[in-house]
């Protein structure tokens, strides 16, 4: 009998280990799954998922099943550490109300040669308030099945206590002073106590909202009263990049930027003007989204219901890199990962990369980006980085909660590039407002 109790006990610690090693990302459960958004709810778009505790902010989440048959579906949050895995906290002790909501805002598709039923969530609700602040996913599952999960997707809660400013400058490091951005910056949190602050503060850096390549559990370098300092010259250092290309679908019925044919067989087509490396060309600035994309419609008047998808045709013309890697779209399109979907396929005959995916009428920005052999994502072989190029940065600050046990999201900003040089310190940038002003006036 001790045996066997000791044998289950140590099953559940084996499971119970395992259970809390799942780092949760943004990801889909099937490739019926489309043109999943989250951001914030309000007019002026925001794509970073993140709200104040106890505010009246909300989030709206929206994707498509590509089927004209509407499911039931459910949804519910996970509380997470700052890594994105489950934490030790249980459901009523951040949920104040019902632990579960029932998503009930669905439209069908309507004059769309690809038809679709469309979801959207606004939340958290009255009666499912969050009541801790974080790191969270938002899970969504079908018919009460915790199980049949759909999708999942991160957001943050926000309980401030901190003020940060920010110095985005080209590295110190001569090695990168040319290729790389070096994100310095402060925090100040007088006010708020914080017993230890080089083993209880946490700080996860973006950039362009991606995190694929964010930086995670930055330590403060030097502590001056009550002000934390990040001027590390290895450790907060990005990839430039470029500006990204992009393409204009927001019409299938005319021609637009970057798509030089068109036709119908099974589905609509897009094919794109081919695409060459940049990573031997000077750097051009030009305005562009930050790699997101803007969901529209210009051949009908509501996108959410008659907004098309077509086959869009991706090309690169390259020699073979093969022996160094895979090469993919990359961007919001992709979730900001490196998914098997958007995988490009070379052929040698025509020294060529190319990949087709069905996306949703929009105006879209994409990089083409190289997966090394060791898995890393790598732009010298395709974009070039350059220590000019404008990029969006936000920074969440996370502290270690000692009396519960948990990380609490005390600060966040999100600064541009061009910013810095006028020293503000907002939580938006230029390029939000920018893109904001282009939706506006349907360029």
């Amino acid at each position: 009998m001790k045996f066997k109790l000791t044998v289950i006990f140590l099953l559940v610690l084996i499971f119970g280990a395992n259970a809390q090693s799942v780092t949760y990302d943004n990801t889909s459960y099937g490739d019926d799954i489309r043109t999943v958004i989250l951001q914030k709810a309000i007019s002026i778009y925001d794509p970073l998922p993140l709200i104040a505790l106890g505010s009246s902010e909300r989030l709206r989440l929206s994707f498509d099943i590509l089927s004209p048959n509407n499911e039931f579906f459910n949804y519910t949050y996970i509380h997470c550490d700052r890594n994105w895995q489950e934490s030790s906290l249980q459901q009523m002790e951040y949920i104040s109300g019902k632990l579960m909501g029932d998503i009930v805002d669905f439209k069908f598709s309507t004059n769309t040669y690809q038809r679709f039923t469309h979801y959207a969530l606004n939340f958290p609700e009255k009666d499912m308030e969050i009541t801790k602040s974080g790191n969270y996913i938002l899970k969504i599952y079908r018919n009460f099945d915790l199980e049949d999960v759909v999708l999942t997707r991160r957001f943050m809660v926000l309980d401030r206590h901190t003020s940060i400013s920010t110095n985005i400058r080209s590295a110190t490091d001569p090695e990168y002073r040319f290729t790389h951005q070096e994100v310095d910056f402060s925090v100040n949190y007088e006010g708020f106590t914080i017993p230890n602050p080089f083993l209880d503060v946490n700080v996860t850096v973006l950039q362009n909202n991606s995190w694929n390549n964010a930086i995670y559990n930055l330590k403060p370098l030097f502590v001056n009263n009550n002000e934390l300092s990040f001027n590390y010259e290895d450790k907060n250092l990005f990839p430039g990049t470029n500006e990204f290309r992009f393409f204009d679908i927001r019409s299938l019925r005319n021609f637009s930027n970057n798509v030089i044919k068109k036709y119908t067989d099974t589905v609509q087509n897009c094919v794109l003007r081919p695409d060459e490396p940049r990573f031997h060309l000077n750097y051009v600035r030009w305005l562009d989204y930050n790699g997101k994309r803007e969901i529209a419609n210009s051949d009908g008047t509501n996108v959410v219901e008659d907004g098309d998808y077509a086959m869009v045709h991706f090309y690169y013309k390259s020699n073979d890199l093969r022996d160094l890697g895979d090469l993919y779209i990359y961007g919001e399109l992709t979730d900001w990962q490196l998914k098997e979907e958007f995988k490009m396929k070379y052929w040698p005959d025509y020294k060529m990369y190319s990949v087709s995916r069905l996306l949703k009428q929009s105006y879209y920005n994409y990089h083409v980006v190289l997966k090394d052999n060791d898995g890393h994502l790598d732009y010298t072989m395709t974009e070039g980085n350059h220590q000019e190029t404008e990029n969006d940065y936000t920074l969440l600050i996370y502290h270690k909660n000692i009396y519960y046990g948990y990380d609490e999201l005390i600060g966040a900003a999100t600064v541009n590039t061009n910013t810095i040089k006028w020293k503000f310190f907002f939580s938006f940038s230029f390029t939000t407002i920018f893109s904001s002003l282009l939706t506006w006036i349907k360029i």
